[in-house]
């Protein structure tokens, strides 16, 4: 059977997650991940992820133990960070500085201290190469933080607010897994050949750079931009929708309802936004827009989507949106190594056919 781009095609079992457009629920090993993402450290989701259980308080303080030590980058990979030329981005970098990362102690069988070493080592490649990019010391990660806090630490040069804390690691918990996407995919498939698990990775980073995948949403910071005061924010969008302009993040090609993720960060916003004039601002316009949409849209279903509420976390802990890709990208490798892992323990080669279209024992 010919399906174009394997949409709808099952190419794999996977016990890691579950997607429900129509209801709009997303399950990580059968627990919602919004609950996960309101409860749960990093740390804790992770192990969950890898493991099939959460850990205990002593394993949960091992693994923490494991990625403090593991975000640790060799000196040669530091200075290849700092002799990039400036125009290379940083997916770009972590690309290139993950592939000089893969020696033979990650040679097939993929394991759970590689997994570890990945995720760990993602935000110090981010961070380090940002700021280099922007002409700032390069911070040392700091041992005694959790995951997200030293990634926030590693960027900015001090420690996060609990409020920033709170919010940036419910938006990594929410993208972590999300079922056999293009990147997924990717990982799987490299892995399929039993290749290793830094080829897997670099490869699925290769993917999610590409802007139909992880893209950054620079249209909802616009967006937000654009409106500055919620007086303004009907005004705006009724312009939009009278010119049959699109209304950034609101929709989703497989969610028919609310998407889970965007409604763990909106509880999440809802109980730090006091402070907060951006997130103040995204809870109003999101109100506000789909108020209209419907007016303008009845019976389309048309809701906020995770990039709405990641633009507005985002754009409320004053991130670049050169980082947005990149930090999508460090959560993601959580789901990217667990599928790795998932595809060695039962493993076929992805091998599909292709149907020929052109000329026969032409002249």
């Amino acid at each position: 059977m010919f399906q174009k781009g394997l949409k709808g095609v099952i190419a794999a079992e996977t016990s890691l997650s579950y997607i429900d457009g129509e209801q709009g629920y997303l399950l990580y090993r059968g627990r919602e991940a919004k609950e996960l993402a309101l409860k749960y450290s990093f740390e804790a989701v992770a192990y969950f992820l890898w493991n099939g259980r959460f850990p205990s308080r002593y394993e949960e303080d091992v693994i923490q133990k494991q990625m403090q030590r593991a975000r640790i980058l060799p000196e040669y990979a530091i200075r290849l960070i700092e002799s990039l030329p400036l125009n290379i981005g940083i997916m770009e970098t972590v690309r290139t500085v993950l592939s000089s990362l893969g020696t033979e102690d990650y040679d097939w069988k993929p394991s759970m201290d590689q997994a570890i070493k990945m995720v760990a080592i993602m935000p110090t490649i981010i961070a380090y190469r940002y700021r280099v990019m922007n002409g700032l010391p390069v911070v040392a990660p700091n041992g005694n933080l959790s995951h997200v806090e030293n990634f926030l630490y590693m960027l900015y040069g001090e420690r996060p607010s609990q409020a920033n804390l709170k919010a940036l690691e419910s938006y990594m918990v929410l993208t972590m897994e999300h079922g056999m996407n293009a990147s997924t995919f990717t990982a799987r498939v490299i892995a399929s050949t039993e290749s290793d698990m830094v080829s897997a990775i670099v490869g699925a980073l290769g993917a999610m750079k590409g802007p139909l995948h992880g893209g950054a949403p620079t249209g909802i910071i616009k967006m937000l931009d654009e409106i500055k005061e919620k007086p303004f924010a009907e005004k705006w969008i009724r312009e939009k929708l009278e010119n049959q302009e699109k209304i950034m993040g609101f929709g989703h090609r497989i969610y028919r309802s609310r998407d889970p993720r965007a409604v763990a960060l909106q509880q999440v916003v809802s109980s730090i936004q006091g402070n907060n004039h951006w997130l103040d601002l995204a809870s109003h316009v999101e109100k506000t827009a789909i108020h209209l949409l419907e007016e303008y849209k009845p019976g389309r279903r048309l809701y906020t989507n995770v990039e709405f509420y990641a633009a507005a976390v985002m754009k409320s802990i004053q991130m670049h949106p050169d980082l947005f890709t990149p930090t999508f990208s460090a959560s993601r490798t959580v789901g990217w190594t667990a599928h790795v892992l998932e595809q060695a323990e039962d493993n076929t080669i992805f091998r599909p056919e292709a149907r020929y279209k052109g000329p026969i024992l032409a002249e």
